[in-house]
Order: C-alpha cells, then structure tokens, then sequence
C-alpha cells in the first residue's frame, strides 16, 4: 500500500476553501470514486493559512502511479506546491459509531 499527502496555497489563487467546496460537491468527490486501487481520499483544508489539499490510500505503488485528473489544478491555477508519497507500514480501523464513511465532510454535510 502507498499513501499520497498534496497540498496547495491558495494564497495566490482566486479559489478559496469555500468555492473549492462547491468542486468537491459537484464533481470530484463522485470522479474519485470510481478511481480502480484509490481505497480511501478525503481533502483537507486550513482556511487560516489559505491551504488546501487531500490524502490518498493506494492498495499497491501501481494503482498509485496512474495519471489522475487535473481538474483541482486546472481550478486553482497551478500544481500542489507538495507533493509526498510514503509506503504504508500498517493499518487499523478504531471502534466506530459511523459504518459509512463515504458522504462525510463539510463540503458534503453542510
């Protein structure tokens, strides 16, 4: 397994978190879900330092290394100023009251 963390500064963007949002409803949560080896993405933001990016599960290094789409990057303006990518030594699941964790976040709740 493989993880991916990008992050972008929005400071010199016209998006924002909020207007990213809207992204986030309308397209790309539903486009990310049909990605074959993605096991798990959720975006994370920072309004107050104007920080936008997300966190990916890859089951294996080759569903990682597929293209994925640019749409986030065409919105903003330019490529995540980072980007990491770190090999999974382990996972667990805590007790939860929550089964589903598709559909969860602000951008989808609020």
């Amino acid at each position: 397994m493989q993880a991916a963390v990008v992050w972008w500064d929005l400071r010199d963007s016209d998006q924002t978190v909020e207007s990213l949002r809207a992204f986030l409803r309308d397209e790309a949560v539903d486009r990310f879900a049909t990605i074959p080896g993605l096991r798990l993405k959720f975006w994370i933001s920072d309004r107050r330092s104007d920080r936008w990016g997300a966190v990916l599960l890859w089951e294996s290094a080759e569903a990682a290394a597929v293209p994925l789409p640019a749409r986030a990057a065409e919105l903003i303006g330019f490529p995540p100023v980072q980007r990491s990518v770190f090999e999974v030594e382990a996972t667990t699941e805590g007790i939860f009251d929550i089964a589903e964790l598709a559909g969860r976040g602000l951008a989808l709740e609020g």
